[in-house]
């Protein structure tokens, strides 16, 4: 005999049997923006994971750069790499915590889908052109509130929402009160992105000659090997955690010497890496394309309808940085051909001479 009870009700069951008084569960979201019937299969975080992952914008994110641009052979990270290495660490965080993994998944999926084509490049770029500035996390949120779509939005729970808009660190301490996100999944998310960028960065430094392992910071405590390293790092931050939630410090932590080699690696990673000269000269070529791109549109607004729509902003500034932001690091750089290189005739044999 068929009852009511729905598969999303006996999944709700469970992780409310299951899972840490600290996790955010399911029947405790604060819900959407805009009501609507839930799934009668998915609890709301699960949902909002299948609404990010069948989006334009997280597909999008395998042609845009992580760090190294248009590198050869398929090695290299890239910004849907990063995202699904994010997710991987948070996803055992949380597991190790009885925290929501359905949660922590969905925002991790999510954090990157508003970064620009040419990784941090494109966004000093959009920074400097945009006169609000620009912030790839603030991006992010705008792409799943606003922009997905064709301007609807994806109607994602606060939770999720909240986590994609605090999930940026920045250069500075790792470890704050402030401006950290709602939920303990969040706060997961906000970690694991940095030990994935710190660790795959610098594997990937190393494969493209910019650094040698004898380069590396804080080697004797995180180790030289990056399988080591992320361990060191997981394990350090999963009993910190574990320790200060039952102290009643309902936070994500780490310990105070494992927060401070990150922060070491880090800086290191900016001065050394990502300012190497052949780096930055690639990031200035990058530049370049988005503010000639930038400029173009600005100049001929009305041709920006051409190649995307719909405009949500009142502002066309907003509307193209909107749409520059979107590009992968090929269309931004095909758009650019098409615009600004002159095509070429195609060669033909003559029969004969011109005549004089």
């Amino acid at each position: 005999m068929r009852t009511s009870f729905s598969i999303r009700e006996h999944l709700e069951q469970i992780e409310s049997q299951t899972l840490s008084p600290h996790a955010c569960l399911s029947t405790r979201s604060k819900g959407r923006e805009r009501d609507e019937k839930p799934c009668p299969i998915r609890p709301i975080f699960q949902h909002d994971r299948d609404r990010i992952v069948h989006s334009k914008a997280f597909r999008r994110l395998k042609d845009k750069t992580q760090v190294f641009l248009s590198p050869e052979g398929g090695h290299y990270r890239n910004r849907l790499t990063h995202t699904l290495e994010v997710s991987q660490i948070a996803r055992t965080i949380a597991r190790a915590l009885s925290l929501n993994e359905q949660l922590t998944e969905a925002i991790a999926m999510g954090h990157d889908l508003g970064h620009t084509p040419f990784g941090h490049s494109g966004e000093r770029a959009l920074a400097r052109l945009l006169p609000g500035g620009f912030r790839h996390e603030a991006q992010s949120l705008r792409m799943v509130e606003t922009l997905s779509r064709r301007g609807a939005g994806l109607n994602l729970s606060f939770e999720v929402r909240d986590g994609i808009a605090k999930h940026s660190k920045g250069k500075g301490k790792l470890l704050k009160k402030e401006g950290i996100p709602a939920t303990l999944e969040g706060q997961v998310v906000r970690l694991a992105d940095i030990i994935a960028y710190v660790n795959h960065d610098i594997d990937d430094a190393m494969n493209g000659g910019f650094m040698q392992e004898k380069d590396m910071p804080c080697a004797d405590l995180l180790s030289r090997r990056v399988s080591v390293r992320i361990n060191r790092m997981v394990f350090d931050l999963i009993q910190t955690s574990m320790d200060a939630l039952q102290a009643g410090d309902i936070r994500i932590l780490m310990s105070d010497r494992m927060a401070a080699a990150i922060e070491e690696v880090r800086d290191f990673l900016y001065e050394e890496v990502y300012e190497a000269p052949a780096i930055r000269h690639e990031f200035e070529k990058a530049e370049r394309i988005v503010k000639a791109l930038f400029d173009h549109f600005r100049d001929h607004y009305e041709h920006l309808s051409r190649f995307y729509e719909p405009l949500v902003a009142p502002e066309p500034e907003r509307n193209i940085g909107d749409f520059l932001a979107s590009l992968t690091d090929g269309y931004a750089i095909e758009l650019y051909r098409h615009l600004f290189i002159p095509e070429r005739l195609p060669y033909r044999e003559f029969a004969h001479d011109d005549e004089t």
